[in-house]
């Protein structure tokens, strides 16, 4: 039996990357992207005016002159018909190109706008010194053209997921083609005789297959989705069978028939079908009869207890990291925050539990859940919060690690 950072370490070691793809800018949201950014000109490409106002010399103004003539209004994306000269200014707009004769931007609230004067004083025009709520200076509230970036500056470094932010930023660089990380082919197997789809009739004794739809969520919670689903009963050759159909697989989930029981076949056949073991049983709760390991052709193999929670709690510790590392995605590490409510300790192992992180200031208030097969499934949890095995009972106030499941 190994703990659960032995068993992370163990599957950890095992990634390797499943190749690239190119696709186009829409397709690309919440995949991860494989290859580094750069940027592909001045950011912003122009000085550009932070304000609504009015665009000057500032030496007309360090000179004493406070009356300026409008000659021009610049809207964003237009350019100036002509220039300035002493004494002149052009009425610009948030986001329009500071023409280069024009070194500062008065904003609208700091003059007084609106006047026309007659012919002889110039037409419309505008003063500034209504107020100064800072001192003038050249290029105030302009920003400067690559302030941000200069062209080949280099913008994303490592992979990294395409977030709103990411998906706006790669936008903004024109890229309208993304290369991503390939995604693996995953695929599931549920088994038990007792277990019938949703939508079907269920008997007496029987149970509906949640883990299927449960790992198919959590796939896609990826952007992933699976590339085969089979359901096989007790059976230890239909099981064989179904087993070998899927080994070719980056990644192969079987969840149920990995305990002690007459009908738990899985890691005796699995072995039989040349997946080299890398642990069976985890010193933990929920999960500990997990098994995994690596098929002939290097693919993962984890095998899990059939009960719900277990699954979530594996793919969550486990097989997420593990896809996570085959990206190149860094691991996330665990945060910890104080519990809202004792808790005491079941067994002498690790243990899992779901929490939600809520509150001001933050900490992790218990969801409730009777035991790994409690179909609920810490509902509404956003994370697991880990007892250690070396503690005793946890009082409200304490202090402990938890791992995001959002």
């Amino acid at each position: 039996m190994v703990s659960i950072q032995e068993a992370r370490e163990l599957v950890l070691a095992h990634a390797r990357s499943f190749g690239t793809e190119e696709v186009e800018l829409g397709a690309a949201f919440g995949r991860v992207l494989a290859v580094p950014v750069r940027a592909d000109r001045d950011y912003p490409p122009f000085p550009r005016a932070t304000m609504d106002g009015y665009a000057l010399r500032y030496a007309d103004l360090d000179r004493g002159v406070r009356r300026f003539r409008i000659v021009e209004t610049i809207f964003a994306g237009s350019q100036p018909l002509g220039r300035i000269s002493g004494g002149e200014c052009y009425k610009i707009m948030t986001g329009a190109a500071v023409p280069e004769d024009a070194d500062i931007v008065i904003q609208r609230e700091d003059v007084r706008e609106g006047l026309r004067g007659s012919a002889q004083e110039g037409g419309e025009w505008m003063e500034v010194g209504v107020r100064e709520p800072e001192p003038w200076r050249p290029h105030l509230n302009i920003a400067r053209q690559g302030e941000d970036l200069q062209a080949g500056d280099l913008v994303i470094g490592k992979p990294c997921r395409c977030s709103p932010a990411v998906m706006g930023l790669l936008a903004t660089l024109g890229l309208g083609i993304v290369t991503v990380a390939r995604g693996p082919g995953v695929g599931l197997i549920t088994t038990g005789g007792e277990v019938v789809e949703p939508g079907r009739p269920v008997g007496p004794v029987q149970i509906r297959n949640s883990n299927h739809w449960m790992l198919v969520g959590a796939m896609r919670g990826e952007f992933l989705g699976l590339s085969s689903y089979k359901h096989a009963g007790d059976d230890p050759e239909q099981l064989a069978g179904v087993l070998k159909e899927c080994l070719d697989l980056d990644i192969l989930i079987v969840t149920g028939g990995v305990s002690a029981g007459d009908a738990d076949h899985v890691p005796r056949l699995l072995t039989e079908l040349g997946v080299r073991p890398l642990f069976h049983k985890i010193a933990m709760r929920p999960g500990k009869p997990t098994w995994c390991g690596v098929s002939p052709g290097g693919g993962m193999v984890f095998a899990l207890p059939g009960n719900p929670f277990s699954c979530l709690v594996n793919f969550a510790l486990l097989i997420a990291p593990y896809i996570h590392a085959c990206w190149g995605l860094e691991q996330s590490e665990p945060m910890s925050l104080p519990l809202r409510e004792g808790r005491r300790k079941r067994t002498s192992l690790d243990e899992f539990f779901p929490v939600r992180v809520e509150g001001s200031p933050a900490g992790l208030s218990q969801m409730p859940l009777n035991g790994s097969g409690d179909i609920r499934l810490g509902l509404q949890a956003d994370a697991l919060a880990l007892h250690p095995a070396g503690a005793g009972a946890l009082g409200a106030g304490t202090d402990v690690l938890y791992y995001s499941l959002v």
